[in-house]
């Protein structure tokens, strides 16, 4: 190994393990910004060329994440997500149901308008209506983020490691679709059954007691046109469409305004998840321009093309070292090469998402959800989201290896 190469395994190492933490020590720094210094410094030492960085981002995945981005905050400022949390209150009679609802709504939403988002949008909600009803608000909070992650994996939009997937493959969303939708469902079946196990008492056969209000909070003109445009996606996606432009169309849609600030909609856009991907791309990038992949991909090619058990559990280990979308990130120079390569696609996009499910550091919607809750004064523990998440993620992963092997 040359002194470049070695330099270059070290920014590397660093740059996962602060992504993997979170930060790196003694500085106030997140996923992003760690990136970010990661990938320049790879170019400042000629890992990388310039000119070969800005060719490493994919783009396509870029405008597509973008483009989501755009479609979910309009769907925010129009209270669609307070209109569909309205219909749950109406509909849920006894804590079952309620729970039933949680995980359905929460899953469906998650597999067309990105998992986090739905984490962030529902959880308030959720809680208000679980303290409102007298009800025990840990449970419901760990059946919304885990049907957040566990509906994900049925589509190309339902969270940025299935975009880099559907992406790279070139599978098309309808294709993507049918091959994993029936995972995500059962998963969701999982959950109910896992929770009504693991919270007897709270799921115990009972009417439930108290009433809730919302308050209409809908935006009347806003909420028709970003269903509209939600529509119009959808079935340019179906049509075979390019996700990318299909995305970005229905997100230029809504950007045409006589009423609305436009600075609203670029308000509430992720750009620190941008230049975490923006980052990542060229950080993996220059592992490929410095030799340094033909290593790693001898290592993990053996895993990859030995069908979904063994892929599974590197990729559920990766993405726990690692995150989940650098895992996927790792892998994308590997798979085109492999003799099955759209079924590696596919359990890669499953294990890594399924794989969030394990612990409450698993993904960032866990995350939020946590967050929101202690901000509220609601502890969600460690070992509280473990009690459930553990058994869900060990089901939904055998469960999307017996479908992808059969």
């Amino acid at each position: 190994m040359t002194g470049l190469q070695t330099l270059t395994a070290i920014i590397v190492a660093l740059t996962l393990i602060g992504v993997a933490i979170g930060r790196w020590p003694w500085l106030r720094m997140n996923r992003a910004t760690i990136a970010l210094v990661g990938a320049t410094a790879l170019i400042a030492i000629g890992a990388i060329p310039l000119e070969t960085a800005y060719l490493a981002i994919d783009w396509n995945t870029i405008v597509l994440l973008f483009a989501m981005m755009v479609l979910n905050v309009n769907l925010r400022i129009a209270g669609f997500f307070h209109l569909i949390t309205s219909r749950v209150v109406k509909l849920a009679r006894t804590p079952r149901r309620l729970l039933a609802l949680v995980i359905v709504v929460s899953g469906v939403l998650s597999a067309i308008f990105l998992n986090d988002t739905i984490a962030l949008m529902m959880t308030p909600l959720v809680l208000e209506l679980a303290v409102a009803l007298r009800r025990n608000p840990l449970p419901y909070l760990v059946a919304l983020v885990t049907a957040a992650n566990v509906g994900s994996v049925a589509t190309i939009t339902g969270n940025p490691q299935n975009m880099l997937v559907g992406i790279a493959s070139g599978l098309s969303f309808v294709d993507f679709t049918l091959a994993l939708a029936p995972i995500a469902l059962g998963g969701l079946a999982v959950i109910w059954l896992v929770m009504i196990v693991v919270y007897r008492a709270e799921f115990a056969p009972a009417e439930l007691n108290g009433e809730v209000t919302l308050p209409p909070q809908e935006y009347r003109p806003l909420l028709r046109k970003a269903m509209l445009a939600t529509g119009l996606m959808l079935v340019g996606f179906v049509a075979g469409a390019p996700i990318p432009l299909a995305a970005l169309a229905a997100a230029a849609l809504l950007l045409i305004s006589r009423r609305r600030d436009p600075e609203q909609s670029f308000e509430g856009i992720d750009w620190g998840l941008l230049v975490f991907f923006a980052s990542l791309f060229v950080v993996t990038g220059a592992i490929e321009t410095s030799g340094l992949g033909a290593g790693l991909f001898a290592w993990l090619r053996p895993w990859a093309d030995g069908g979904p058990a063994p892929l599974t559990v590197v990729a559920v280990v990766l993405s726990n070292l690692v995150s989940n979308v650098p895992a996927v990130m790792l892998f994308r120079p590997v798979v085109p090469t492999l003799a099955n390569a759209e079924t590696a696609w596919l359990t890669l996009a499953m294990a890594t998402t399924l794989a969030g499910n394990l612990t409450l550091l698993g993904s960032v919607a866990n995350l939020i959800v946590a967050e929101i809750a202690r901000r509220r004064g609601i502890q969600l523990t460690f070992g509280e989201y473990l009690k459930a998440g553990l058994p869900i993620a060990i089901v939904t992963l055998a469960l999307g290896v017996f479908w992808l092997s059969w």
